[in-house]
């Protein structure tokens, strides 16, 4: 029930569908929603999803939530949530403010495109 409610919201935001990525990626049970190419100057480069989710037992996990400037006065305003290093977990959709969570996809998915757009 979560899982198709975090699809919805990410899919309605983006304006993409969602994918699993394979083992080969980041995981059988992460939903992407497009993706974009990094290239460091170190020489390192990869691809990686813009915004998507994990839908755990413990937590739902998302990803590219909170790596962009501006993101700390929405999550004060978003609810019971913890942060790890590029993930926010939400327990229970319930804990959190859908419309802050709805704006912070927003802003990661404008930043991370903006920062890496698409290649022709």
């Amino acid at each position: 029930m979560e899982a198709e409610a975090l699809t919805k919201l990410m899919q309605k935001v983006t304006g993409n569908e969602p994918a699993m990525w394979g083992p080969a990626m980041w995981g059988p049970s992460i939903i992407g929603f497009d993706s974009y190419h990094y290239n460091y100057e170190s020489g390192r480069e990869g691809d990686m999803l813009i915004v998507g989710f994990s839908p755990r037992k413990a937590a739902n996990v998302l990803y590219g939530m909170i790596g962009f400037d501006g993101a700390e006065p929405l999550l004060a305003k978003l609810g019971r949530h913890t942060t790890g290093k590029g993930c926010l977990y939400i327990k229970k959709l319930a804990d959190v403010d859908i419309r802050v969570l709805e704006t912070l996809a927003e802003k990661a998915d404008e930043t991370t495109t903006a920062q890496y757009p698409k290649r022709a």
